[in-house]
């Protein structure tokens, strides 16, 4: 097998990691803990679905491709939970370390470009980027509503807290924040979100 074969299907099994790696939102309908495969997955459809509320044109496919990799560093840093303000001191030098050696496992020219798309993402510039991270902010306020706010209630998050990570999510789309607006209030006037 030639090596750029083999080095691109290594990466391929690598990635297979990302299925145990399991974050703090359960699956919609009070089920298991979702992880972040389905994670990335799910946000890359939604993108797809919902890109006609990106406040900015966008190449949905970057889109969607930022989506499906961007969570790929936690095989290594592990999934840090968005209310957490310890595990989010370290979280960028712990996903530096991981994006290094699991995006060295490429091809060069792949380990730049998916690097690249990466820190794209994260710097939260672009219209690509900032409707990436609308996904990103959204699908678990979806699955949390589903769930009558039970992870919110696990974690005690307060709705200021939401709204501090959400706040964001306007960068992206407008449109898209209105529905996450509506979605904590009714979680507050139901009792599953403390102000």
């Amino acid at each position: 097998m030639e090596e750029r074969l083999e080095k691109q299907l290594a990466f391929a099994l690598e990635i297979d990691k990302e299925k145990s790696v399991f974050r703090q939102t359960h699956l919609s309908g009070h089920g298991r803990y979702e992880n972040d495969a389905e994670h990335a997955w799910h946000m890359a459809i939604m993108a797809y679905l919902l890109r006609e509320y990106a406040n900015e044109k966008v190449d949905i496919g970057k889109v969607m491709l930022m989506c499906l990799i961007h969570d790929i560093v936690e095989i290594d840093a592990g999934d840090t939970y968005a209310y957490d303000a310890e595990s989010l001191k370290t979280q960028k030098e712990r996903e530096d370390a991981a994006k290094e050696r699991i995006y060295s496992l490429l091809p060069e020219d792949q380990k730049a470009e998916l690097t690249a798309l990466f820190d794209e993402f994260e710097e939260y510039c672009t219209p690509e980027a900032k409707f990436a991270h609308a996904m990103d902010n959204l699908q678990p306020v979806l699955l949390n509503n589903s769930n009558d706010g039970q992870d919110w209630k696990e974690h005690s998050v307060t709705s200021h807290t939401i709204y501090g990570r959400q706040n964001k999510t306007r960068l992206g789309s407008e449109q898209l924040f209105e529905v996450i607006d509506q979605i904590i209030q009714d979680n507050i006037r139901k009792g599953n979100l403390p102000e």
